[in-house]
């Protein structure tokens, strides 16, 4: 049931450890955005493939006051620029601009974001690769039935360490640029 234009399907991304350097002080500006190596060819080798990629992103960055959405919206310029000039393409991104304690339903490991791209491409997101650094990032696919992808980058490494034995058999990879070769290779 995939949506109108996909074509080889939906990719989604986690920003923050996947796509660019995390901080644990938080990325807060256009200079502290920067891409981890080889994350900017990987979209764009995957928009390449025929992929649509979007990115679901926790950016409670402005719910601490840390940037305001302005802020948030030059990194992203900066991001679709780079991304653009690398030759790849970010249909959507959707973020949750709220605290850990707000109670929302968008704030990853809850589902919200992911749901609200799934209407965006009005499309089902069982199997969609969700490609994340984070535990929240694979329950979130999970609650879903999308495909949780775990990369080493960001905090994955440390999401690795302690996996839930019901996330044992999740695909891992190094990087974004890993997860893409296997991602293109299996719709080859």
């Amino acid at each position: 049931m995939g949506g109108v234009g996909l074509g080889k399907g939906l990719v989604i991304l986690d920003r923050d450890g996947v796509i660019n350097q995390d901080s644990e002080d938080f990325i807060k500006n256009e200079d502290e955005w920067q891409p981890i190596p080889g994350s900017l060819e990987a979209i764009a080798a995957l928009t390449q493939a025929g992929f649509t990629l979007a990115i679901a992103s926790n950016q409670s960055g402005i719910a601490r006051g840390l940037f305001n959405q302005a802020t948030l919206d030059a990194m992203h310029a900066k991001m679709l620029r780079l991304v653009h000039e690398a030759g790849g393409h970010i249909s959507r991104i959707v973020i949750c601009p709220h605290g850990p304690d707000d109670g929302c339903d968008c704030r990853k490991p809850r589902p919200g974001l992911l749901e609200q791209l799934a209407r965006h491409f009005n499309t089902s997101l069982a199997g969609v690769a969700v490609v994340g650094d984070a535990l929240r990032d694979l329950e979130a696919a999970a609650a879903v039935g999308a495909r949780p992808i775990l990369v080493r980058s960001g905090k994955g490494r440390r999401t690795e360490a302690a996996l839930p034995e019901r996330f044992a058999s999740v695909a891992v990879y190094d990087d974004l640029a890993a997860a893409a070769r296997a991602l293109i290779g299996e719709a080859a």
